[in-house]
């Protein structure tokens, strides 16, 4: 079942980050993202969820010298990537904190980002209230977020496919159809929702795709749920590494404001 066209070994968070940050597709949302919070010179700008601090230097570019930049994560490690990263910026600190209970007061910022956040967290709609509370009125978030429902893998067998996508969004991914569900929960949280914008990236090359999506390592993963036969997984993914390739999957933008 093992291609050498695909990895075996789990990446560690911060190559990984790193890794789609500088791939094409994370280049263009990113700058999609950073475009729609329409930050300004000398507000302050939250990345919660912000990792080894991957967006924290182009935030700091957008509020200039006379703003300031938060970064938020749950993760030691990542933190201190992300300090260490970020240690000749004066206006960017980065804090430890949980999305459920923001370590900020009411009304800090302008604006706000997270980032294939929510995806992971325990109660998105708990972290959405959060954001609402230290955000000022007229305040601006964006989130960017998956719908791993939306995934598709062209196969000759059909069933192999729609096994290996119901396996991602039902088990693998904790709130695997958060980007649907992203404007009704921001609108319930408090936020207008003056924009959804989809963004669907399409894979032809299949190690690409395996270095974002983890072909090899779910479709394993799937073998020991029982979502997928030994047969089945063999088969899935000799073609996956030695025939024409597509995968296509939604990611969708969302921009809320506080009143």
């Amino acid at each position: 079942m093992t291609s050498p066209a695909f990895e075996t070994a789990t990446p560690d968070r911060t190559a990984y980050l790193d890794r789609v940050a500088a791939t094409d597709l994370g280049r263009s949302y990113k700058g999609r993202m950073l475009d729609e919070l329409d930050i300004r010179p000398g507000q302050t700008a939250l990345d919660l969820g912000c990792g080894p601090g991957t967006d924290l230097a182009s935030l700091a570019r957008a509020v200039t010298a006379t703003g300031t930049v938060i970064g938020v994560d749950h993760d030691r490690a990542t933190v201190d990537t992300a300090r260490e990263r970020t240690a000749d910026q004066s206006t960017v600190s980065v804090r430890l904190g949980d999305l459920h209970d923001l370590p900020l007061p009411d009304g800090t910022a302008d604006r706000a980002r997270t980032d294939r956040v929510l995806q992971h967290v325990a109660d998105p709609a708990q972290a959405l209230r959060e954001i609402h509370r230290v955000l000022r009125p007229g305040g601006r978030l964006v989130m960017g977020e998956p719908d791993w429902d939306t995934l598709a893998v062209d196969h000759p067998d059909s069933d192999l496919s729609r096994a290996y996508t119901r396996f991602v969004a039902d088990e693998v991914v904790r709130n695997a159809r958060i980007g649907r569900e992203l404007p009704r929960l921001a609108a319930a949280a408090g936020f207008a929702v003056p924009a959804v914008i989809p963004v669907t990236p399409v894979f032809r090359d299949a190690e690409a795709a395996d270095r974002i999506l983890g072909l090899e390592r779910t479709t394993r993963r799937a073998v020991a749920a029982g979502h997928l036969t030994e047969d089945g997984a063999g088969r899935w993914l000799d073609h996956l590494s030695t025939g024409p390739f597509l995968a296509a999957v939604t990611f969708y933008l969302v921009v809320a404001e506080r009143s």
